[in-house]
């Protein structure tokens, strides 16, 4: 007999992202009880300065010149046109930075200009955010904030569901270059009011939280 074939269907996007999310969900249930235990404080890894990206909205103040202030975007080639200054790279620098390099075109113009940019709003990339991912209430990215908490995570989030294995949350992080995985104790933060459970979350922080085992 000859060997027989078998088509299988085209798999999407959608699928592969399901099996993704299976495959980590399945890795958490299995390793976290072999984890170190996320660190209640980071010390030493200080969070990096927000970098502006294209798809920014950005407002640029321009002191004793209203004229010359303006709320911009950031165009797709990452460059931003402002009253005066009509092609300046903004996309991988600081707002500070930015500020500077304005103060520096703006200078062939107006006497000692004082420039201030302040981010008006973000087009998140992964690297400010923190995803949550399998039993939370509302599972979804959120954007980073200064100084954010699990347990402000799990606020965002809408908590955990009946069928959450919280103790089990595995948080993935990247620490220089390398992606590491750290146990987080959630059922005891969010159903125990345990704050030693509460840990300091970083940008680009997936935090997975497996289902129960019945």
């Amino acid at each position: 007999m000859g060997t027989k074939f078998m088509l299988l269907p085209a798999r999407g996007p959608l699928h592969l992202g399901l099996v993704l999310l299976s495959v980590l969900l399945l890795t958490a249930c299995q390793t976290a009880g072999s984890l170190p235990e996320a660190p209640a404080v980071l010390e030493g890894q200080a969070v990096p300065d927000y970098v502006i990206g294209p798809g920014d909205r950005l407002n640029v103040t321009v002191w004793r010149h209203g004229d010359l202030s303006a709320t911009v975007p950031v165009r797709p080639d990452g460059r931003i046109t402002t009253p005066l200054v009509e092609d300046m790279q903004a996309a991988g620098k600081t707002p500070v930075e930015l500020a500077r390099d304005l103060e520096q075109a703006l200078a062939e113009f107006i006497r000692e200009p004082t420039v201030t940019v302040l981010v008006d709003s973000i087009a998140l990339p992964f690297s400010r955010q923190v995803r949550v991912i399998g039993q939370a209430a509302n599972p979804q990215a959120i954007e980073y904030r200064d100084n954010m908490t699990a347990l402000d995570v799990m606020i965002a989030v809408g908590g955990l569901t009946e069928f959450a294995a919280g103790n089990r949350a595995v948080i993935q992080r990247t620490v220089n270059g390398e992606t590491r995985q750290f146990r987080v104790r959630l059922s005891d933060l969010v159903n125990r009011g345990d704050i030693s459970a509460n840990v300091q979350m970083l940008p680009g922080d997936v935090l997975v939280i497996p289902e129960t085992r019945f």
